[in-house]
Order: structure tokens, then C-alpha cells, then sequence
């Protein structure tokens, strides 16, 4: 008894979850996508609430709201205006990408046009991180930069530094790239998102700055293994225990109690299963009336046999009857 005891005691203590008071946020589990925890002050951010999503055409709901679109940046003197989403895809339609698989154009999170054409400026990415205190945003993979730099002083860079690149990165085509930079913005009464372009270098590289109050970042909610119905299971299992063992040892120790009677409140669980053993029987009993049964006696059959006579015992019956009668007139 009381081995069993405490070995379910110890694995309920064993299994529950307490990582979240142990553990250090460095020592959790994988972050989720589009989240970040900074490494310096361990501050987590959620990027999730500023990524847009498309409706489900098939919703009749949605399609009588106004479609949704991604985030835009004006491009001032770029000669373009930009269309950026966060942690994932435009959810406008792309139908002309220039420069890129068409099975890649579901997966463009930047892009600018020019006429009918679409250029991408990168592929998705679900994963922001920390360049020192700055919480970044890179995508990569979009369309083709242009071959030559706009700048001299870039194109006798490059030429100077082509000397020392290895073949197969000379070869390798470059392509356009997007860096967002995301600063906390907590203004007051009413903050919002905004991404605003900053530069871009020889074509290539955009980079933006992205300004949200959900670059703040604060603490992160604890994720709870069970819910309310399995924590509450839980704390009434552990209290069942607790009950058993200290009375357990209550009777043991104190009332010198053996065999079943060392059990906390013996008198009463057996004065329970008693009531419980004689309402049995009591309602077995009542129900056992409506059963088929067979009688303990035979009903005396007054009517004839199958062939039209009297039955034999009525003709003995009667013959005494008769034998008593003259008796009684002698």
C-alpha cells in the first residue's frame, strides 16, 4: 500500500509541467513561426498580428467585404511604389514576375511594377532575427539584379573584387534582396504599422523600415500542456493521494490499525458499501417479481377430455361425493 502510494505520487509530480518557472525562455522549446526573442534583454516578439492573410474565396462572407491588401510603400523618387507583406506572400495575384519560376510567384513577400511588369524583391521568410538590437526581416530569391552597377566607384569595386571570387560565385546570377528593419512604435492613443522605403543599393537591395507596435516586444504567454478540465483532473488526483497517504499513515502510526482498517475512514467506506450490497438486493428483489415463473401448484382442470368424457379425477371425485351421501341418509 504504501509503495503504490508514493509511486503515483511521484509520477503525477514527475509528469507536471513546470519548464515554465524552471526553465529560462533560452532553454524553451522552438519558437513559432514569425517570432523572435532577442538574445540581449530576452524580450519576445510576435510578428503574426501584422501579417496579412487572404479571405477564402469560397467564404460567402468574405468576398461581400472589401479584399484584403498587403502592406505598400511609396517609392518617392525610386520611379515605383512597393507592396510588402510580413512573415509570408503578397495576397495580391502576381501575373507577370519577371526574371522567376512561375511555381515561385505564390511565394513573393516584396515586389514593385513598372508597366505590366512585376519585379520581386524576395521570397518568403518566417524567420525575423537580431542584427546586435535591431529586429530584422530579410527575403531573398527575387528577380534578377541588373547586370551592371549604376555607380563607377561600385563597378570598379566589383571589378576589383571579381579577381578574388571564386568561379562558381562569378557565375552564379545575383538577385534581388529585401532588408526590413522594424522599430518599435508605441505613440499615443492609437499606434500603428507602417513600412516606409529607405534606399536601394545598385538595384538589388531595398531596404525599408517597418514601424509597429508589435516590435516592442514583451513577455511571452506560457503555453499550458492541458486544459482546464486536465489541470483540474490533475489537482483532484493529487489531493485523492494526499487524503490516502496521510491517513494511511494516521492509522497506522497513531491508531495501530492493520489490514484494511489502516485505509483513512474505514468505517464509513465500509458502512457505504454495505448500503450500497443491501440497496442491490432490495431492488434485484422487487424486480425479481415481474420474471416468469413456474407455480407450485396445478390448477384442478373441471372441464372434459379430448374425447367428450369427464376426467378421471372428477368421476373418483364425484363417486365419493355420492358414497358420502348415503352414508349421511343411513
Amino acid at each position: 500500500m504504501k509503495l503504490t502510494l508514493w509511486s503515483a505520487l511521484l509520477f503525477l509530480l514527475s509528469t507536471a509541467d513546470f519548464s515554465g518557472a524552471a526553465d529560462s525562455p533560452k532553454n524553451s522549446k522552438p519558437l513559432k513561426p514569425c517570432t523572435a526573442r532577442s538574445p540581449t534583454t530576452e524580450r519576445y516578439f510576435d510578428l503574426n498580428p501584422i501579417h496579412k492573410k487572404p479571405k477564402d474565396k469560397d467564404d460567402k462572407q468574405s468576398r461581400k467585404e472589401d479584399e484584403i491588401e498587403s502592406w505598400h510603400a511609396r517609392g518617392w523618387d525610386y520611379g515605383a511604389n512597393f507592396t510588402i507583406n510580413f512573415c509570408g506572400p503578397v495576397v495580391e495575384d502576381l501575373t507577370n514576375v519577371q526574371d522567376l519560376d512561375k511555381k515561385l510567384w505564390k511565394n513573393v513577400s516584396a515586389y514593385y511594377e513598372i508597366g505590366d511588369k512585376q519585379f520581386a524583391m524576395g521570397l518568403e521568410s518566417y524567420e525575423p532575427v537580431f542584427r546586435g538590437r535591431k529586429l530584422v526581416l530579410n527575403y531573398t530569391g527575387g528577380s534578377l539584379c541588373p547586370s551592371k552597377p549604376h555607380s563607377k566607384r561600385l563597378a570598379s569595386s566589383d571589378d576589383d573584387d571579381d579577381q578574388d571570387r571564386p568561379k562558381k560565385e562569378k557565375d552564379t546570377p545575383r538577385r534581388k534582396t529585401t532588408i526590413i528593419s522594424l522599430l518599435c512604435e508605441n505613440t499615443q492613443p492609437v499606434a500603428k504599422t507602417s513600412i516606409s522605403f529607405v534606399a536601394s543599393v545598385d538595384d538589388c537591395v531595398y531596404i525599408f523600415e517597418g514601424r509597429s507596435p508589435y516590435a516592442c516586444g514583451g513577455l511571452e504567454a506560457e503555453v499550458q500542456a492541458l486544459g482546464p478540465g486536465g489541470v483540474f483532473g490533475v489537482i483532484i488526483l493529487i489531493a485523492i493521494l494526499v487524503y490516502l497517504a496521510g491517513g494511511w499513515m494516521y492509522q497506522r502510526n497513531v491508531m495501530h490499525q492493520r489490514g484494511w482498517r489502516q485505509l483513512p475512514n474505514y468505517a464509513l467506506w465500509a458502512g457505504i458499501w454495505g448500503f450500497l450490497w443491501d440497496m442491490f438486493i432490495i431492488i434485484t428483489s422487487s424486480c425479481a417479481r415481474f420474471l416468469p415463473s413456474r407455480r407450485g401448484y396445478s390448477r384442478v382442470s373441471l372441464g372434459h377430455d379430448n374425447n367428450g368424457r369427464r376426467g378421471r379425477r372428477n368421476d373418483d371425485e364425484d363417486r365419493l361425493i355420492d358414497n358420502l351421501d348415503e352414508e349421511w341418509d343411513d
